[in-house]
């Protein structure tokens, strides 16, 4: 099993007042270690950084990062250091917990499972994955669906 090193950054101080639920560590390290698992990721060691942020601050990023200028979920942001570094740090995933918040409540779905979806979506994104086209989505999604029920939680797709 892989050994997993999260470092958790609450940027946000009402994080924890979006529905009264912000996930524990024990949490967000079984979610992630999950995908790992699914994806077959085979090195001793990983590394993530994950930061719940606001509104104002995420949209900054997704404007620096991706040309969009409006608040959205979550990002990832992989690594991309050069294979024979052997460096274990995946990468970056920044979330904001009031865009997952309303999310969960308009796509009437259970808060911690949002969270937990929106967690693997984005670590599967840190191993590459994407879903740009029909066929990376379908394979990403098959992916977060196996976890996720995996882990007891429903179908993430059936309800939007």
């Amino acid at each position: 099993m892989t050994a997993l090193t999260l470092d958790i950054q609450i940027a946000d101080d009402l994080a924890s007042d979006y529905n009264g639920f912000t996930p524990s560590q024990s949490q967000f390290e079984t979610w992630i270690e999950a995908a790992l698992l699914a994806d077959a990721y085979n090195k001793e060691e990983a590394e993530v950084s994950l930061r719940i942020c606001s509104c104002a601050e995420i949209q900054a990023l997704n404007h620096d990062y991706r040309g969009k200028d409006k608040a959205t979920n979550v990002l990832s942001l992989p690594t991309d250091f050069p294979a024979e570094m052997n460096i274990p740090l995946l990468g970056d995933i920044i979330i904001c917990a009031k865009v997952v918040a309303s999310e969960a409540l308009e796509q009437a779905k259970l808060l911690e499972a949002h969270w937990a979806h929106m967690t693997i979506h984005s670590v599967f994104h840190l191993l590459g994955h994407d879903h740009i086209d029909d066929k990376e989505a379908e394979l990403m999604e098959a992916l977060e669906t196996k976890v996720l029920i995996g882990l007891g939680y429903d179908h993430p797709y059936l309800s939007e």
